[in-house]
């Protein structure tokens, strides 16, 4: 009852956006992540009281969006509400999947002939712009089965801004021969992660596959990716694509999506959710550990591309993963471009949590006091994040949670034959270790520490 209230109150009463500048209103993502986590219903409702307080009232815009003049308002946030009345109405006629194949992966929604570069629609680009946070809004809404939620989250891409034009280029669009192959050539094990266990999933095939972590090694190696810094956080990112995008594009592109490979589509979004968590595990652990906002970003949106996924054909979902992983390296390259020392993360980082005034447990015969103070390291991570002050952070222990379930039997070793130096290092204790160094660095607020926010200064030393 409580989450409904908030839903429908924050879709009828706010903007999408709650300043002139373009800050998201995300209210609904923390009440759904802590449903999701099974907080109650007071709860969601007392967070939702308090979200409210900073907010953008919604407004008419000055006329309906049609087909006639989509292309015309883009980027305008006064035709936000247009906008979504506009997606809410195609979805009940067209349905999600062939609203989103549309709007998001066509070409005539991204490149249109007669327009200057600047005058492009690129909604791809938009759909993955501003932190993920489209994508997120969407994801969101294909997850929980929210036609309104979906239908904001895709508005909200309309009214974003496109700040490097072409850093997707058009030639992604371009329809393949091979674009239409079905779903037995395609051989997706299941459209959602949860249908296969961690330990059976199948090795990535030799030969020509180039993962992303190769695509990060090059991206790491490459002299003229190298840090440019300090720079305020407001500009970063379009700053890096306005500067550096075609040299980021070119790494991306040589990241190999084949469609005629069994299982490729899912070993290829695996490949992007540990390329996410890595960037920001790994790039924030130097000399201790800083959860840096941004490329938190990057692991809360890489939980919804399982469900987006379901949505689109093999074409567009090939396309949503390379546009994933773009915005995703480009992030890292705008917040410094961080080392990634595995060695001496996986040798210093915790396992277990260590809430403080943890009680104290008697030890039980046949198995070590720790177990018995921990059964279960994520219950007591969640519990803190249910009711933790910052809403970003039940957002990150939810995926990290969903991967440790889905992940977290891969072992070292797993990743040897990539070009990322020390990834032969890693395996399925990530997740687990990265979200006890969050709440470690965020505070353990439910334990009685001080709730602290995420890192902002970058890694530009």
């Amino acid at each position: 009852m409580q989450l409904r209230h908030a839903l429908i109150d924050n879709y009828t009463r706010n903007h999408i956006f709650w300043n002139d500048i373009k800050y998201h209103n995300h209210i609904t993502h923390r009440a759904l992540a802590i449903y999701a986590l099974g907080g109650s219903g007071s709860i969601i409702d007392a967070f939702y009281k308090e979200d409210m307080k900073i907010r953008r009232a919604a407004f008419v815009s000055p006329h309906p969006i049609t087909a006639q003049n989509f292309v015309d308002h883009l980027s305008d946030e006064n035709y936000y509400e247009a906008y979504t009345t506009f997606f809410a109405n195609a979805i009940e006629e067209k349905g999600a999947s062939a609203t989103l194949d549309e709007f998001i992966f066509s070409e005539k929604y991204n490149f249109q002939p007669g327009r200057d570069a600047g005058s492009q629609p690129e909604m791809l680009c938009r759909f993955v712009d501003a932190v993920m946070h489209p994508l997120i809004h969407c994801g969101n809404g294909v997850e929980f089965g929210l036609k309104g939620m979906l239908a904001e989250g895709l508005a909200m891409a309309a009214a974003h801004d496109v700040h490097a034009p072409g850093f997707l280029p058009q030639s992604m669009f371009v329809a393949q021969p091979s674009d239409d192959i079905g779903a037995m050539m395609n051989g997706f094990a299941s459209l959602v992660l949860d249908g296969q266990s961690s330990a059976t999933h199948p090795k990535a095939p030799s030969g020509q596959d180039v993962h992303a972590f190769s695509i990060l090694a090059r991206v790491l190696k490459d002299p003229s990716l190298a840090s440019q810094g300090p720079r305020h956080y407001l500009g970063q990112n379009s700053e890096t694509l306005v500067a550096r995008g075609h040299i980021i594009r070119e790494h991306v592109q040589k990241w190999t999506v084949d469609l005629s490979k069994p299982g490729e589509i899912e070993r290829k979004m695996e490949e992007c959710i540990w390329t996410s968590s890595v960037m920001y595990a790994l790039g924030g652990w130097r000399n201790g550990f800083t959860a840096d906002f941004f490329l938190m970003h990057m692991v809360t949106s890489s939980i919804f591309l399982p469900s987006l996924i379901a949505y689109l054909s093999p074409r567009a979902q090939a396309m949503l993963l390379r546009a994933y992983l773009s915005s995703a390296v480009a992030w890292f390259v705008a917040r410094g471009r961080p080392s990634l020392n595995f060695q001496s993360f996986f040798e210093l980082t915790p396992t277990v949590p260590n809430p403080p005034n943890n009680p104290a447990v008697l030890p039980v015969e046949g198995f070590p006091a720790q177990d018995a103070h921990t059964p279960n390291p994520f219950l007591p991570l969640i519990q803190s994040s249910i009711i933790h002050p910052n809403d970003h952070l039940p957002k990150i222990q939810r995926a990290f949670a969903h991967f440790s379930t889905i992940y977290g039997a891969r072992p070292k070793g797993y990743f040897a034959g990539t070009e990322l130096d020390g990834a032969e290092e890693l395996d399925g204790s990530l997740f687990v270790r990265a979200a006890v160094l969050t709440v470690d660095y965020i505070g353990w607020a439910r334990g009685g520490e001080e709730a602290r926010f995420w890192g902002l200064e970058g890694f530009y030393v």
